[in-house]
C-alpha cells in the first residue's frame, strides 16, 4: 500500500535520484531501479512540473507551495492543489521524493 499526499507534511527530493536539465526540461533519473528499461525509470517534468519540483525543498509543507504557485499563477488553490497532488503522489510512488516530516 502506498503513502498518500498529505498537504501538511513537508515532502523533498530523494538521496536516491539524479536531477538534470536538458534542453529545458528537469529529468529525473532514479539511482537505484527495480526491473523494467531505464526510458521507463526516467521522468520529465514540463514548466509546471518544474516550478512544482523548485519548490519541493524538504523546508516547508506543501500546503504552503500550493498557496505560494496559486499566487504565482493567479489560480485557485483547489487547482493547484489537485496538479500538485497528482504529480507528487506519482514522484511518491516512484520514490523520487520522500516525506521529512
Amino acid at each position: 500500500m502506498s503513502m498518500k499526499i498529505d498537504l501538511g507534511r513537508v515532502y523533498g527530493p530523494s538521496e536516491d535520484v539524479v536531477v538534470r536539465e536538458i534542453e529545458g526540461e528537469i529529468v529525473i533519473v532514479p539511482l537505484v531501479s527495480g526491473i523494467g528499461d531505464l526510458e521507463d525509470e526516467l521522468f520529465t517534468l514540463n514548466e509546471t512540473g518544474r516550478a512544482i519540483w523548485s519548490r519541493i525543498d524538504g523546508r516547508r509543507p506543501l500546503a504552503a507551495v500550493v498557496r505560494e504557485l496559486a499566487g504565482e499563477y493567479n489560480a485557485p488553490d483547489g487547482i493547484i492543489q489537485e496538479d500538485v497532488v497528482g504529480l507528487l503522489q506519482e514522484l511518491l510512488d516512484r520514490r523520487m521524493i520522500v516525506d521529512r516530516g
